[in-house]
């Protein structure tokens, strides 16, 4: 799994499901040793003397948090009928329901019992409020800015020394190449641009060779690099409902063709499909 499609409400997440699998350790319910005796024979239960509260409290908001950070690596995997996102934020949600309650029932509640409640807590919060709150969908780790200084000329297609398949390959623009121009990655010069053109010249060289090496597609969109804000799911061309891919922050992908509002969009493993929401978008 690409660590860079996680968000900061995915960090969220995973730290509150840490703490109550810690907190299942602790003790279950506290008690006043009376004076006199000596209550250090005595060892105060926890989570896993109780199998119906380990398993509806601690371990089901667990499992709950294990499906939503694995629904952003299958995207559109279903489990009885739900999306393995909302099949994971509805068990954090139970687990939640049933810490409240128990909390309630018990006359001295423990420090694993406190504490699982409040892990549960902020479970649900990062759960249900993580793909709603801007703050909460901002990547978890900052996309990664293309390398300058690479010359354009030393990079096979989609690669960069040192960079990996599918980042730009550096930001110095000789021949008077303009950002985004040219097919493959941006900032490449043209076959047969004149060296210091100004931007009318560069226009009308480019207009002269429409088809050179079968690199610019018909009609007037010229392919580009671009990098997503957030995870973002990848459509197949055929219509099809379920994403093929996810497109994750911080890796840049090439637009190929455009539809309308939509971009038809390549992977680094050389799959095509529809990026439907383009809103936000960092042109390369």
């Amino acid at each position: 799994m690409n660590i860079r499609s996680l968000t900061r409400g995915d960090g969220v997440v995973i730290g509150a499901a840490v703490v109550l699998f810690i907190a299942s350790f602790l003790d279950f319910s506290s008690y006043d040793c009376p004076q006199g005796v000596d209550c250090s024979r005595f060892d105060s239960p926890n989570a896993w003397d109780s199998l119906g509260l380990l398993m509806s409290v601690f371990l089901a908001g667990v499992i709950g948090a294990a499906l939503l950070i694995l629904s952003r690596a299958m995207p559109g995997r279903k489990v009885v009928g739900l999306d393995l996102g909302q099949f994971g934020a509805a068990l954090t949600v139970f687990a939640l329901w049933t810490a409240f309650w128990t909390i309630l029932d018990v006359n001295s509640a423990g420090a694993g019992l406190i504490l699982g409640l409040l892990a549960a807590i902020v479970l649900v919060a990062g759960a249900v409020a993580g793909p709603m709150i801007p703050a909460l969908k901002a990547p978890l780790v900052s996309p990664a800015s293309p390398a300058p200084g690479v010359g354009a000329g030393q990079a096979p297609y989609g690669a960069g020394p040192g960079q990996g398949y599918g980042f730009p390959a550096g930001q110095q623009q000789p021949y008077g190449a303009q950002p985004s121009q040219g097919y493959g990655y941006p900032g490449a010069p043209q076959q047969g641009q004149p060296a210091q053109a100004d931007p009318a010249q560069a226009q009308q060289a480019q207009a002269q060779q429409p088809s050179q090496g079968g690199a610019a597609p018909a009609g007037d969109f010229t392919p580009f690099w671009f990098a997503v804000p957030v995870a973002r799911p990848l459509y197949g061309e055929d219509g099809s409902p379920n994403p093929i891919a996810e497109l994750a922050p911080g890796t840049w992908y090439l637009a190929v063709e455009q539809r309308g509002q939509s971009l038809i969009a390549q992977t680094q493993d050389g799959r095509r499909g529809v990026l439907q929401d383009t809103t936000g978008i960092q042109r390369g």
